[in-house]
């Protein structure tokens, strides 16, 4: 059981806390790496969060969530709460812009917002390495514990490699229809060839590179590429209209949720046709799938 980081003395009667996560828009790319622990990701951070409320009960020894149905939550809650000397209960409200089963990261989002929501109630630190060591217990986490784009190990749930940011985008989003477990997904046997593995070694270079010279372009041939190779695992039947749409209206490229239901086309923020090429693409989108929704991407750090 890890030492309690609490300053002595602390009292927990009614104290609360509040924290936030962003989610994602899919990844940039997600495949497997030659070698035994190859799987890995790399995010899009968007400009959706999940926020999360957390008030001790020292009168009971009850987790109480709401939504009720958050039971990951509610499992990383109790996990912290069995590790306090004093037995301990609370309440635990989550409100997110983020859709569930979707694959932008509305699970991690969840649980990284309670965590650090608790941490600060409890007056606990939560760096990420201790986030991290609740999260491996519960399933497969995108890495939006980090203030970057990041390379991330998901189902090790570890971080591989933090590569910076990226000067901001539209995401013009599309949603085929259904949801996915991320539990489930990650148990089906990938298909990828040793040929494959070396394509997202060098894919993963070339987007190591883009995101450190902000070449957008690149960026968005990189996640084109990756969402053509997911076909062989979890198929999008309106990826190659996506893909289209997005060079009939100039677009950067297609990024996909992985293991999700949602595509979605970039468009650099920069760009001065940047609006005529938003209009046009939701358009398409509209004829094609019936609903859109667009997104901005975060960028961090003073240059961004």
């Amino acid at each position: 059981m890890p030492a309690d980081p609490r300053p002595a003395g602390r009292s927990h009667r009614g104290t609360t806390g509040v924290s936030t996560a962003f989610g994602t828009f899919g990844e940039l790319l997600q495949g497997v790496l030659p070698g035994t622990d190859g799987d890995f990701l790399v995010t899009l951070p968007i400009a959706r969060w999940t926020v999360a409320t957390f008030r001790t009960d020292p009168e009971s020894t009850t987790v109480r969530v709401v939504p009720a149905h958050k039971r990951k939550a509610a499992r990383l809650i109790s996990m912290m709460m069995e590790e306090l000397p004093v037995p301990l209960g609370g309440f635990l409200t989550l409100d997110s812009a983020l859709p569930e089963g979707k694959g932008l990261a509305s699970s991690s989002a969840d649980l990284v917002a309670t965590a650090r929501a608790a941490g600060n109630a409890l007056g606990i630190l939560m760096p990420p390495h201790r986030i991290e060591s609740y999260l491996s217990r519960i399933e497969p986490t995108d890495g939006v514990l980090y203030d970057s784009i990041v390379a991330y190990d998901h189902r090790r749930v570890r971080l591989r490699e933090a590569l910076g940011s990226l000067p901001s985008m539209t995401v013009v989003g599309i949603d085929e229809g259904g949801i996915v477990d991320t539990v489930e997904f990650n148990r089906i046997p990938k298909p990828f060839t040793t040929a494959e593995h070396r394509e997202y070694a060098r894919l993963l270079d070339r987007l190591t590179a883009a995101v450190r010279d902000g070449d957008l372009p690149e960026v968005g041939a990189v996640a084109t590429r990756s969402a053509e190779m997911n076909q062989a695992l979890r198929p999008k039947r309106t990826l190659e209209r996506m893909i289209s749409i997005c060079e009939e209206a100039g677009g950067l490229g297609v990024v996909a949720a992985h293991s999700g239901t949602s595509l979605g086309i970039l468009i650099d923020n920069a760009d001065p046709d940047r609006p005529r090429k938003i209009v046009r693409t939701v358009q398409a989108c509209s004829a094609l799938a019936g609903n859109v929704t667009t997104y901005r991407t975060l960028s961090f750090g003073p240059d961004r």
